[in-house]
This record gives C-alpha cells, sequence and structure tokens, in this order.
C-alpha cells in the first residue's frame, strides 16, 4: 500500500533517471497525469501516456526520460515538498522560485495544476506540489 502516491511518482522518476533509463511506469491517477504534462511542458521529459495493461484494473502512466548527447540527465533533481502528514500553502506572491527561476515549482491551484511562472502570472496561490530542476 502507498501512502503517498506522489512521493511514490517522483522516487521512481528520481531512480530512473540515476540508472539512465529510458522509460519508468508509474500507476495513473489524473493528478500524476497534470504532473507529467507540466514536466513535458517544460522539457523535463520527452513524452508520457497512458497505457492498460492486460490482468490488471488500474492503468499505467509510462513516461519517457530525456538525456543528452553525453548521456547526462535532463531532469537533475526532483523533490516532493506537500505531503499527506504536513500539507504547504503558500499564497500568490509568496510562491517559491526554484533555484532562483532556473528549475520549476510545481502548484495545485483551485484553477489546477500549474507551474510557480503560471500561478503569478494567473495572481492565484495553492499547495505546494514538489521542487523540479
Amino acid at each position: 500500500m502507498i501512502i503517498d502516491p506522489i512521493s511514490d511518482m517522483f522516487t521512481r522518476i528520481r531512480n530512473a533517471n540515476l540508472k539512465l533509463h529510458e522509460k519508468v511506469d508509474v500507476p495513473s491517477s489524473k493528478l500524476k497525469l497534470g504532473i507529467a504534462k507540466i514536466l513535458k511542458e517544460e522539457g523535463y521529459i520527452l513524452d508520457y501516456k497512458i497505457e492498460s495493461i492486460k490482468n490488471q484494473t488500474q492503468s499505467v502512466l509510462r513516461i519517457h526520460l530525456i538525456y543528452t548527447s553525453k548521456g547526462k540527465s535532463v531532469l537533475q533533481g526532483i523533490k516532493r515538498v506537500s505531503k499527506s502528514s504536513l500539507r504547504i500553502y503558500k499564497g500568490c506572491a509568496d510562491v517559491p522560485r526554484t533555484i532562483g527561476g532556473l528549475g520549476v515549482t510545481i502548484v495545485s491551484t483551485s484553477k489546477g495544476l500549474m507551474t510557480d511562472r503560471q500561478a503569478r502570472k494567473d495572481n492565484v496561490g495553492g499547495e505546494i506540489i514538489g521542487y523540479v530542476w
């Protein structure tokens, strides 16, 4: 039983990234799909798709990772901030920048999942899901 599915997703991506795997499979959900969409838009992953596996009720989110021509990962780090045991909420003015704006902060707002830049632009705050750099 997984207590925090988002932390599990981040850990799977981090581990696959360290081992230079081409792809990683994660149990699918709407929130994870939204996170994968942001990662693709920001250029941290190559692609993602939902696949159903025979004899299983839950579909799988397959994430394809990107590496440079020298074999180095584009995704340097991914960290969960708000957890099930301690939720972190910030107003629009207080949404943190990751590595001085070089990374991305993923925020869950009333308007859906978005990056820290989008949240400041739309003048909304919310729960800080995680940092990606």
